[in-house]
Formats: structure tokens, C-alpha cells, sequence
């Protein structure tokens, strides 16, 4: 017993040192997160649902299957330490902010950034449910563009923020058509128009598929792909990232919290910092 208290003791102490004498509480959570919540990462697993475990007391909110809720949480994620590889396939500067890469391909092109690769994951979800009329997205200007029209051989004549749509290509429904669709997308959108184009939600009604966006450029913007409840109703998120460059979809830390990481509380109007970004004057947004 005395030998277990020496070694706690020691633990504080060099968590102490670590955060430059920083108030000895902060301390004693970081012990606390490596004393009794160990098991919160499952190395060996390779969906979102299963890589990591709700915290004590907390529960898993149910959502329906085949819903885009229980799709987001099911994402295949790749082995355990797999890197975010930029577009151009070097790897990214920074490799401690992620706790699992998601199976999203990203394009050579470079043109799939963080706005881009939550577009990409809900289009290719109302894709999979065969709701591809739903498909279909704002450009900055403001211009609705679906994929319904570009599958028909509508192609947007811009000329600087006034778009015209007029028949210019045969009609291709096939999925390599519709990856050409995204490409268009992910040059003429982004944090901005989601920013605008996208209905607000209040922290307390947040659900798994909602966002945190910031627009402008630059932006940013981050997924919720699970979530948890305790018995009082408090709930935490994990959130999922693209990024700028464009790069793996990636499972975010916590890294201002290390007791729940990489689980979130999050409530309206606060600062909230992911592993590249800390948003302010951002809000929530949901699909339609």
C-alpha cells in the first residue's frame, strides 16, 4: 500500500514538472487519466464505436441503424498509429494530435480539405442509402449545385459570384461521375458557404453528424462521429477532422483534457481546441 502511494506521489510530481508548475490539480488529472481510465483506446480495433470505449458512467446514445448517426460511428478506421499522409503522400509535420485515421481516400488533386472531406463522408452516406437526390451543396456565392443536375449534364458557367447552369455534357449517373461532381464541390465550397448555407444548432441538442465551423479562410470545421451520456444527462463527443492541406480524415485527442480524452464536452460560444485549430466566434451546424 505504501509502495503504491510513493509511486502515485511520483507520478504527480513529474506531471508537476511537465506542466512547468502549473496548478498541482491539473496534475493530479493527468495521473487520474493514466491511473484509472487505461482502457478508453482499443488499439486493436478498427471502427470509431470499437477503437474507443465510453468513460466511466458514461453510455453510448442509440441511434438507428443505417441512420447517418450509426454510419459515422461504424467508419472503418485504419490500424492503430497509422500517419496522416498529405495529398502528395509526404506525412504530416505533426502526428500526436490524431487517435485513428479514417478510411477516406484523399485525391492527388489536393483538393479535398477539411470542409471538403465532411462533404465527401455525407454525400457518399446519401449515396450508400440510395438518397442521391439529397445530394447537393452551396458554392461560396451562394449558388445551390446538386449532384441530380450535374449527373444530367449541367456544368456551372461562373463569372465572378453570378453562376448560370446551362446542359453542356451527356447525362452519367455512374460513381466515377460522381466523384467528378465532388471535385467541382470541393473548389467552389467550403467552411464559408457551410457556414452560411447550414442550420445552427445550440450545444444541448447536439448529435452525432453535427459540426463545429468556423468559416472564412481560413476556416475550419470539425465532425461529431459519437457520442455518450451520463445518468444527469451530460454528454461527450468525439470529433473527427479533415485538414488544409488536404490529408487523412483523421480521429481527434483531447489534448486540453486529459482525463476524458479524446472524448469533448462541448457547450455553445466557448473556445475549443482540436490538434491544428482552436475555434472562436464559431458555432454548430447540422446537414439538411
Amino acid at each position: 500500500m505504501k509502495k503504491g502511494l510513493l509511486i502515485l506521489v511520483a507520478l504527480i510530481t513529474i506531471a508537476a514538472v511537465a506542466l512547468q508548475l502549473k496548478p498541482v490539480k491539473k496534475a493530479v488529472d493527468m495521473v487520474a487519466a493514466v491511473v484509472e481510465t487505461p482502457g478508453l483506446i482499443n488499439k486493436d480495433s478498427l471502427t470509431i464505436a470499437t477503437r474507443v470505449n465510453a468513460p466511466k458512467d458514461y453510455k453510448r446514445v442509440n441511434y438507428p441503424k443505417g441512420s447517418f448517426e450509426d454510419y459515422l460511428r461504424n467508419y472503418t478506421l485504419k490500424p492503430f498509429e497509422s500517419k496522416i499522409i498529405n495529398y502528395d503522400n509526404t506525412e504530416y509535420f505533426w502526428q500526436g494530435g490524431h487517435i485513428g485515421i479514417l478510411e477516406v481516400p484523399v485525391p492527388k488533386n489536393g483538393l479535398q480539405q477539411c470542409a471538403d472531406a465532411l462533404m465527401r463522408m455525407r454525400s457518399e452516406y446519401l449515396w450508400d442509402s440510395n438518397r442521391k437526390d439529397e445530394i447537393g451543396f452551396n458554392f461560396t456565392s451562394g449558388h445551390y449545385c446538386s449532384w441530380q443536375k450535374y449527373a444530367e449534364g449541367y456544368r456551372p458557367k461562373i463569372n465572378g459570384n453570378k453562376v448560370t447552369f446551362q446542359k453542356k455534357a451527356n447525362a452519367d449517373f455512374s460513381k466515377s461521375n460522381f466523384y467528378k461532381y465532388l471535385n467541382l464541390i470541393y473548389m467552389y465550397s467550403g467552411t464559408l458557404s457551410l457556414f452560411n448555407e447550414l442550420e445552427s444548432v445550440k450545444a444541448k441538442d447536439l448529435k452525432i453528424g453535427d459540426m463545429l465551423i468556423k468559416g472564412g479562410s481560413p476556416g475550419h470545421i470539425v465532425i461529431l462521429a459519437d457520442e455518450v451520456v451520463n445518468e444527469e444527462g451530460k454528454k461527450l463527443f468525439l470529433l473527427v477532422q479533415g485538414n488544409t492541406p488536404a490529408q487523412s480524415v483523421h480521429l481527434v485527442k483531447n489534448l486540453e483534457d486529459n482525463v476524458i480524452s479524446p472524448w469533448y464536452q462541448l457547450e455553445d460560444d466557448v473556445v475549443v481546441s482540436v490538434s491544428n485549430y482552436t475555434f472562436s466566434s464559431s458555432k454548430f451546424v447540422r446537414f439538411k
